[in-house]
């Protein structure tokens, strides 16, 4: 039997190569995730070019996996630097790169990431047009917002950001508003301004049916993009995210229709109190599509540290439903991150990833918490810096202050709780002071 995505091939009862590896990823039976893929509820984003893909699933059930934004601009056009930052944040685990390149040769970037990189793969063809036409914004076609949308499909990418939701009705609810941040959102603010100089409504929205033809063809997942997310907690859960949340719920129903798979991204800056409600008005309103949070940023005070923030957002957001966590970098709000600045926020997403998966009983969460317990247990530390999440970090900590003896580390000496109680359960002497 033929199919043309992951989505049609699980309503047909086909188990693709992709699901049998993202099943055996997750240790889940075949029929659970090819059910869970034909209901929507989780996604295999997997562009049929995209030939050095390793597949995972997003969604529900499965593992909460992590995306991070790189990508050159006008002031940081170094391509090399970019690709050293794309393999180091897979080899620290990261499980999609979303390329936001907005300047220089932007699809031989794209191609080159797509043909060496195993992540899954997102754009924003939002940005890539402005860059990719070169001219005025008011004076790109319909047509033309369109054809970058085919042309990032064509590439192999496996996942497109597309900001549908902010059609002519959003985009006036909004500018009744009164926002304090108004839209933060970088595509978001790109289509609402062609909208407002031309006068024409959003051909993402007006044109979708185009556009779910190019992702059936290609079997490129559609992650709608939130054009209305709050950037100030001041702004989180008002009239234009939640409006334009509804609008993306139906846009989920019209792909499904189609067999094009979805995702829905979301807030932004939110405070704690709102996060878990959140999560349960998009798991209603888009009908358990996969949710893909930026953050929830929970403060808007720490730039520097965003990381933090984010990680700390994004660990509640995943325990009450999101399924794919977008990092945030000590760079936020300030500047293109650098190589240290990536590995930092992989770090802290991963972490609040995992915190997620163990709250929500993720089948094998707990095992690797496990297995480090006992090995400080045990005084192991060779085993505890192989199974650290930051391997390095933890090695490095400890060779920068060694202690007198090699059972103990500078914080605690021969006081420490776990070297005593060892001993005495051994029925050995405590030597604290000697």
């Amino acid at each position: 039997m033929s199919y043309t995505t992951q989505m049609d091939a699980a309503r047909k009862g086909i188990i693709t190569e992709e699901l049998k590896s993202v099943a055996i990823y997750e240790n889940m039976e075949v029929q659970e995730l090819l059910n869970l893929v034909g209901e929507g509820k989780v996604v295999i984003p997997a562009n049929k070019n995209h030939t050095s893909l390793k597949p995972y699933g997003i969604g529900k059930k499965l593992k909460t996996k992590i995306n991070v934004n790189l990508g050159t601009s006008k002031d940081c056009l170094d391509t090399n630097i970019e690709m050293e930052k794309v393999m180091n944040a897979v080899n620290l685990g990261a499980e999609a790169i979303m390329d936001l390149s907005s300047f220089g040769d932007t699809q031989t970037f794209r191609r080159k990431l797509i043909y060496e990189c195993p992540a899954m793969i997102g754009t924003v063809p939002i940005y890539d047009a402005v860059v990719y036409y070169d001219k005025p914004l008011k004076k790109i076609t319909a047509k033309e917002w369109l054809d970058i949308v085919r042309m990032h499909a064509e590439d192999g990418v496996d996942f497109l950001t597309l900001h549908c939701g902010v059609n002519k009705h959003t985009a006036e609810r909004f500018k009744k508003s009164n926002r304090l941040t108004n839209i933060v959102s970088r595509g978001g603010s790109i289509i609402f301004a062609w909208m407002e100089l031309t006068g024409n409504e959003n051909p993402f929205y007006e044109y979708y049916d185009e556009i779910l033809d190019i992702c059936a063809k290609h079997d490129v997942t559609i992650s709608l993009g939130d054009a209305c997310r709050p950037g100030s907690i001041a702004d989180a859960g008002d009239v234009s995210q939640i409006e334009e949340l509804v609008t993306l719920g139906e846009l989920t129903t019209q792909a499904w229709e189609r067999n094009v798979q979805v995702m829905i991204e979301g807030p932004g800056h939110m405070p704690l109190n709102q996060i878990k409600a959140n999560m349960e008005i998009e798991e209603t309103v888009c009908k358990g599509a996969p949710f893909y949070v930026l953050g929830p940023l929970v403060t808007d005070v720490a730039p520097g540290y965003d990381h933090i923030t984010a990680a700390i957002g994004g660990a509640i957001a995943a325990t009450y439903g999101a399924s794919f966590l977008c990092y945030v970098t000590p760079a936020e709000h300030l500047r293109l991150p650098t190589v240290e600045d990536v590995k930092e926020g992989i770090i802290a997403s991963k972490i609040a990833a995992h915190a997620a998966d163990i709250a929500k009983g993720v089948k094998g969460a707990t095992d690797w918490d496990n297995e480090i317990s006992k090995a400080r247990r045990d005084l192991d530390w060779e085993k505890m810096f192989d199974l650290a999440i930051d391997s390095e970090k933890a090695r490095r900590y400890r060779t920068e202050s060694k202690p007198e003896n090699e059972d103990t580390c500078t914080m605690c000496g021969k006081m420490c709780a776990v070297r005593n109680i060892n001993k005495i359960l051994k029925g050995e002497d405590v030597d604290i002071m000697d």
